[in-house]
C-alpha cells in the first residue's frame, strides 16, 4: 500500500472534485494523505523509541518530527529500580519528560535537567518511548498504515480535501465516489461533506 496507490484511491473518491487540486506531482493529494496519516495516530498510535544526546544542565531538546505524545522514559529507570536510596550509587531524582512549544518548535523538556554526575553514571544517550503518527511512503514497505485501516485513512484524506475546498470559498455541491470505502456521504457542499467525513472517521476509528 504505497503512496501512488493511495493517491489513485483518493482521486477516485473525490471524482470531479479531484480536478480542483492542480499542484504538480500530486502534491495536494500527498499532503491530504500525510495529514490523514498523522491524525490516524490518535486512534492507531505507533510506539517508537526516541533518543537525544544529553548535555549537563540543559533542559530542552528538539522533539522527533513524528511525535504525537510522550509515552515513557527509558533512561535511568533500570538503575533507579535496582539501586537503593540509602546507597551511594543512587542516581537521584530522574527528570520528568514533557513536550512544550518554544518559538513555534516543539521541544522535549527534562525537569529537573540531568546533572553532569547523572550523565556520567547513566550515560548521555537519553532514550524514551513515544507515540508517533503514521507515514505514507512511496515505498509500500515503508507505509506504516495497516491494510485494515486503509478505509479510515482515505475517509480522513477526503475530509481534508473537502476542508481545503471549503476554506478556498468553494460552495458548489460536489459528488464523491465510493472507491470501496463503504457507506460514506456522497453529495453536498465541501464544508458539509468535510464535517460528515470527519464525524464518520472518528466514529469508525474509535
Amino acid at each position: 500500500m504505497g503512496q501512488a496507490e493511495l493517491v489513485a484511491d483518493l482521486k477516485a473518491i473525490l471524482m470531479d472534485a479531484a480536478g480542483k487540486f492542480t499542484a504538480p506531482s500530486d502534491a495536494d493529494f500527498i499532503r491530504h494523505l500525510d495529514i490523514a496519516a498523522l491524525d490516524l495516530g490518535r486512534f492507531r498510535p505507533r510506539t517508537l523509541v526516541g533518543e537525544i544526546s544529553l548535555v549537563a544542565d540543559q533542559p530542552n531538546y528538539p522533539a522527533p518530527t513524528d511525535l504525537l505524545a510522550v509515552k515513557l522514559p527509558i533512561w535511568g529507570t533500570r538503575e533507579k529500580r535496582e539501586r537503593h536510596p540509602w546507597n551511594s550509587d543512587w542516581p537521584g531524582p530522574l527528570p520528568r519528560l514533557s513536550v512544550a512549544e518554544n518559538g513555534g518548535q516543539r521541544e522535549l523538556w527534562l525537569s529537573p535537567s540531568p546533572s553532569a554526575a547523572q550523565i556520567a553514571d547513566l550515560g548521555s544517550a537519553y532514550r524514551f518511548f513515544y507515540f508517533a503518527g503514521h507515514v505514507v511512503d512511496a515505498d509500500p514497505a515503508k507505509t506504516t498504515v495497516q491494510p485494515g485501516d486503509r478505509h479510515l485513512l482515505l475517509i480522513r484524506a477526503a475530509a481534508e480535501a473537502m476542508q481545503e475546498l471549503a476554506h478556498n470559498g468553494v460552495t458548489k455541491p460536489v459528488q464523491l465516489g465510493n472507491a470501496g470505502v463503504g457507506s460514506m456521504p456522497k453529495n453536498g457542499t465541501p464544508g458539509a461533506l468535510a464535517e460528515s467525513l470527519l464525524r464518520q472517521f472518528e466514529e469508525m476509528a474509535a
